[in-house]
C-alpha cells in the first residue's frame, strides 16, 4: 500500500486528488492539507511514501517546501504553471502534473512512483547488511543482528543482538529504506522492529529480547499479518 499525502491551498484541487486516489486500489491518501505549516509538521513526524504537492502557494512555494523536509519522500508536483517544470525535476520529482489533469494522466504518474518504490524495496531485499555512518565511522550492520531501532529526536539508536548500540544522525524513514520489508516494519512512529526477533505479542506490545516495544493501531495489523 502506498501511503500518500496531498498539499494544496485550493480545496477543489484536493477534492480531485482525493477522488482519483480513491480509484487506485493500492493508494491510501492518509492526509490532505491546505495549510503548509500543518503539512510540514506531519511530514516531518510520520512516514509517507508519496506526496502530491502544489507549487504556487501563499507562504512558500512547493519546491522550497519539499527541499526543507527532514523526511524525504517521493513527490509528484501539481500546478497550473508550466514554468516550474525544470526546477521540479531538479529535486528528483517523480512527475509534474499540469492542472487540470485527467485521471489517466494522474494514474500514469502514480504508476511511475509505484515502480520506483518497488525497485527500492527489491534492492533492499537482496542485501544481507546495510551501512550507516555514526561516531565518524562507517558501520556495516548485518540485518540478522538488528533487534529494534528507536527514534531519538534527530537521531536513531540501533540495538543489536550482542548488546551494541549505534546512534546515528538520520531519520526513521531513511533507515527503514535501507531495510528489507516485511522483515522489518514500523511498530510505532518511534520504533522499527525485526519481525523474526519477536518472541511474544501481548495487547499493544511486542516482546523482543529484553525490550517491550509498543505497537500503535496504524501499524499493528501489518505486523500481525506478516508474523
Amino acid at each position: 500500500m502506498i501511503r500518500a499525502v496531498a498539499l494544496d491551498d485550493e480545496a477543489l484541487a484536493l477534492d480531485v486528488i482525493q477522488a482519483y486516489c480513491g480509484q487506485i486500489d493500492d493508494v491510501d491518501l492518509v492526509q490532505i492539507f491546505t495549510e503548509q505549516g500543518k503539512a510540514i509538521r506531519y511530514l516531518n513526524k510520520f512516514d509517507v511514501d508519496l506526496l502530491f504537492l502544489d507549487i504556487r502557494m501563499p507562504e512558500i512555494n512547493g519546491i522550497d517546501l519539499y527541499k526543507s523536509l527532514k523526511n524525504k519522500t517521493k513527490v509528484i508536483f501539481t500546478t497550473a504553471y508550466d514554468h516550474y517544470a525544470v526546477e521540479g525535476f531538479n529535486v528528483d520529482a517523480i512527475d509534474y502534473l499540469l492542472k487540470p489533469f485527467s485521471f489517466p494522466r494522474f494514474e500514469k504518474a502514480v504508476n511511475k512512483a509505484r515502480t520506483q518504490i518497488n525497485l527500492e524495496l527489491s534492492s533492499a531485499n537482496e542485501k544481507t547488511h546495510f551501512t550507516i555512518r555514526a561516531d565518524f565511522k562507517l558501520y556495516h550492520v548485518a540485518f540478522e543482528d538488528v533487534l529494534i531501532i528507536e527514534a531519538l529526536d534527530d537521531y536513531v539508536q540501533i540495538h543489536l543482538i550482542d548488546g551494541t548500540k549505534i546512534v546515528a544522525r538520520t531519520t526513521m524513514k531513511a533507515i527503514l529504506e535501507k531495510l528489507p520489508q516485511p522483515q522489518f516494519l514500523r511498530s510505532h512512529r518511534s520504533y522499527i522492529i525485526a519481525l523474526k526477533k519477536i518472541t511474544s505479542v501481548y495487547k499493544d506490545t511486542a516482546k523482543i529480547a529484553d525490550f517491550t516495544v509498543p505497537m500503535s493501531k496504524s501499524y499493528k495489523a501489518d505486523i500481525l499479518k506478516n508474523l
